[in-house]
């Protein structure tokens, strides 16, 4: 077991639709478990600190990562408050939020499934996706499924995912990173403007899928997923302000703004 200071909030961070394989406990809802890069935490609140089920080392080595532990939150929410109130209120509603730097293929993946559905739904896929085709890991839980082992499937195979036609973007997806004709260590390497360019050139990935991945998969903070819900709360709550306003916070800007307006939909209401 391991204690740092609550530097972050788990229920914020792991229940705002980037990351989908956390869950609260059943016997403790203070309590998130989940998986990473083939490890399993639970991660628990309590005190003032957070109880981490890893040992020291690994907490150093994985998780201190993960979390984006070593960023400074604090300064970053400063500046993004001072361009607008209402950006000002968002992040101070929920200020525990952080930008997880998750394995770029699991991300990739994840949002490719997202497409037109909730959180719920997705999370559901990606747990039938993990059980069935992961490697087995210490407490029953499943490793993410690798892109390798993905692009020996058939659709048939992917059946009980119960995805429907993202099945097929999903094995594209696959082929693409297995066979190496997408090279994801070179999307992280290269500015944003690149991996847009090369995620898109998976069947059915569009820029939002491309901008979620980027930011969420490979840590390129100046990305700023948009849809028709952001794109109502941008210029229902921020008229005048574009994405690029927010330079190189511009993901954490996306994200205090997806979980105020996701809370409070009567600044909605007409």
């Amino acid at each position: 077991m391991t204690r740092i200071p609550a530097l972050f909030s788990p229920s914020e961070t792991l229940n705002c639709g980037q990351a989908f394989r956390w869950q609260q406990s059943p016997q403790d809802s203070a309590c998130w478990e989940g998986v990473a890069f083939g490890r399993a935490l639970c991660i628990r609140e309590a005190g003032g600190e957070l109880e981490l089920s890893c040992s020291q080392e690994e907490f150093e080595s994985l998780w201190q990562s993960y979390f984006d532990l070593e960023a400074d939150y604090p300064a970053v929410r400063a500046e993004l408050s001072s361009l607008s109130p209402v950006l000002a209120d968002a992040s101070a509603y929920a200020p525990g939020i952080r930008i997880l730097r998750q394995e770029p293929w699991e991300a990739l993946c994840s949002f490719v499934v997202s497409q037109n559905n909730n959180i719920r739904r997705i999370q559901g896929i990606v747990e039938r996706f993990c059980q069935l085709f992961g490697e087995p890991l210490e407490g029953g839980k499943r490793a993410f499924p690798t892109a390798e082992r993905v692009a020996g499937l058939s659709l048939e195979e992917l059946a009980p995912l119960r995805c429907g036609y993202r099945a097929a973007y999903v094995l594209d997806a696959a082929e693409m990173v297995a066979s190496g004709r997408l090279d994801l260590e070179r999307v992280a390497r290269e500015p944003a403007g690149f991996g847009r360019e090369e995620l898109q050139r998976i069947r059915g990935v569009g820029p939002k899928v491309a901008e979620c991945a980027l930011l969420y998969g490979f840590h390129k903070t100046e990305c700023f997923p948009m849809d028709v819900w952001m794109k109502r709360a941008m210029k229902t709550l921020l008229p005048g302000l574009r994405p690029e306003d927010f330079g190189t916070n511009a993901g954490l800007a996306q994200q205090y703004i997806f979980h105020y307006s996701r809370r409070h939909p009567e600044l909605f209401s007409s």
